[in-house]
């Protein structure tokens, strides 16, 4: 039973979140527009909260309950999650730029993939998005992962608690002791060319002010897809 009050706080939470964004218009309005004038800010916020909410449905799935969530370390892994997320959001931003411009020098389409960008559905837009996928995944992705594989087994080693800021983070011995051919074999060689490259390209066809969102929402998936994987 206590299960089940659990998920029904997690969707109530959910709903507490999103709902009012589609309830209220002028506070849907204040959203776009800060989201505009402070793209970094809003994006870390955004990550620091759908990003950890979709460790802790995936830890749910894993485990069948919340009781985990005592060393799970929320705030440590949202404080981490707001950094990385704003990390995102730059990389997104030099990788939107720059990928569309090396697509159309390959393509020799004379500046047709980057024009497509700023416009509607097209092929030239989906092998701009394709581009961007492609490279962000590619040149940024492996970085990123290793990295917020290191702080999480340091939230981890630290008991979950915010000390873990206050407590050296012992990178080298983390390194040392990763499963790094679990993290070839399927964080890289799998995630990446089988769902974040696609994911990212529909990422990318989308309207500027959705992207950051829409990416954010991406790690709720996986979360949940390698969760029901780790189960079976």
């Amino acid at each position: 039973m206590k299960r089940f009050a659990g998920d029904a706080v997690v969707v109530l939470i959910f709903l507490a979140l999103f709902l009012p964004f589609f309830l209220c218009e002028p506070l849907y309005a204040g959203y776009k527009s800060f989201n505009a004038a402070h793209a970094v800010l809003a994006g870390g916020i955004k990550f620091a909260v759908l990003s950890t909410l979709g460790e802790i449905i995936a830890l749910r799935i894993r485990t069948g309950s919340y009781a985990g969530l005592k060393g799970f370390g929320v705030l440590p892994r949202m404080v981490v999650w707001f950094f990385l997320g704003a990390w995102i959001v730059m990389a997104m931003r030099i990788f939107g730029k720059g990928a569309p411009v090396l697509a159309d020098y390959i393509l020799n389409a004379d500046g047709k993939v980057t024009a497509a960008m700023a416009a509607g559905l097209s092929w030239y837009k989906f092998i701009g998005a394709f581009f961007i996928s492609l490279m962000q995944n590619t040149a940024f992705a492996p970085v990123f992962m290793t990295l917020h594989k290191i702080t999480d087994t340091h939230i981890m080693n630290c008991g979950g608690s915010l000390r873990a800021f206050c407590t050296p983070m012992r990178v080298g011995e983390i390194m040392a002791g990763m499963n790094w051919r679990a993290q070839w074999s399927f964080v890289f060689k799998k995630t990446i060319p089988f769902f974040w490259i696609p994911a990212h390209t529909v990422t990318f066809m989308l309207p500027g002010e959705y992207q950051v969102l829409f990416a954010a929402f991406l790690s709720i998936v996986l979360g949940v897809i390698l969760a029901f994987a780790a189960n079976k």
